[in-house]
């Protein structure tokens, strides 16, 4: 069984038991997330799609902030002694799906 559930604007494949990396989410290592915009339900071989989907999907935060790899955008324009530098780091949290209801 899986679900497409859409987590902060991105669309994830999700199983019971996955571990994955999801845009930021408030909440603190343990806490129990549940998401209700399930988009797509495969239940052995049945697909449910659209509004006939009655599913909510809950994990558990494992890390409540991990940084992705930074990112730099330079910009210059050439002889009028111009550069600029700005970088940042993407946040991330950890969640482990723990039903599919």
């Amino acid at each position: 069984m899986f679900a497409v559930v859409k987590i902060a604007g991105q669309q994830f494949r999700v199983q019971e038991g996955d571990s994955l990396y999801v845009p930021h989410l408030s909440g603190k290592s343990g806490d129990t997330v549940e998401f209700s915009d399930v988009l797509l339900v495969d239940n052995n071989g049945g697909l449910t799609t659209g509004a006939d989907v009655k599913t909510t999907v809950k994990a558990e935060i494992l890390n409540d902030l991990i940084k992705g790899d930074k990112v730099i955008a330079f910009k210059m324009k050439r002889r009028k002694g111009f550069r600029k530098k700005h970088g940042h780091r993407t946040q991330y949290t950890q969640i482990k799906i723990s039903s599919i209801a």
